[in-house]
This record gives structure tokens, C-alpha cells and sequence, in this order.
């Protein structure tokens, strides 16, 4: 096994990863996590050793996305960095799709990925400027 570096593989894991997202699928949402995993910004970090506190973090996402009327994510990646055997930094750019077909600007990350049986799984979230 190695680390996912190949631009398909992860174009799909994060294409199914904005579906779930915008979809508001907290359990499919929790399942793209490795645990223990950590979200890190500015001004908050916070772990989640279960899958049932991955998708607790998301539940207030999900009113968000359908307040701002979003209907679709893609993620745009901008740079895949391979650290290890099985541990992947990928920067990634979130653009959204309205209902009414308009783009939305989204925000960036940068996800440390690792590599599982089934494919990648997030370890880290970084929200980034």
C-alpha cells in the first residue's frame, strides 16, 4: 500500500466527500474520517476520537449549506504532498454550486490523508488563508 498521491484517486475521495457535505450525510461524512482525527484553525482546534463526534461537528454544516442554497462542492486540488508510506498533505480549494447555478467562493484546506484498505481517510484538517 501506498500513500495516495495519484490526482484520481483523490479527486474521487473528495468528490464523494462534497456530496456528503452538501447532502448533509453525517454518517457518510464521519466515514472519510481516521480516528483519532483533529480539526486546527486559527482561532479553535478540536479531536474526535469516535465517529459519532466527527458527525456531531458537522450537524450545525449542514443547515449552513442548505441556508446558503448550496448544492454542490468540488474540490479544486491545488498541491499533493507525499510524507510517508502512507500519509498524503493535499491543499484543496472548496468551490460550491448554488441552486440557482451560480458559483460560490469557498474556503481552502489543506487535509493530511492517510491511506487505508479502502483508500485515503482524513487525519488532520487545516483550515488555511
Amino acid at each position: 500500500m501506498n500513500a495516495s498521491t495519484d490526482l484520481d484517486t483523490l479527486a474521487d475521495f473528495f468528490d464523494r466527500y462534497g456530496v456528503a457535505l452538501t447532502s448533509g450525510d453525517l454518517p457518510a461524512i464521519a466515514g472519510y474520517y481516521a480516528l483519532p482525527g483533529l480539526v486546527v484553525a486559527d482561532t479553535y482546534s478540536f479531536s474526535f476520537t469516535t465517529a459519532a463526534a466527527v458527525a456531531l461537528s458537522f450537524v450545525g454544516a449542514a443547515p449552513d449549506y442548505q441556508d446558503r442554497e448550496l448544492v454542490a462542492a468540488h474540490a479544486r486540488i491545488e498541491d499533493v504532498q507525499p510524507l510517508s508510506a502512507l500519509l498524503t498533505m493535499v491543499a484543496v480549494e472548496w468551490e460550491f454550486l448554488d441552486s440557482r447555478g451560480q458559483a460560490v467562493p469557498g474556503e481552502r484546506y489543506r487535509y493530511l490523508l492517510r491511506t487505508s484498505d479502502d483508500g485515503p481517510l482524513i487525519c488532520t484538517v487545516v483550515r488555511t488563508a
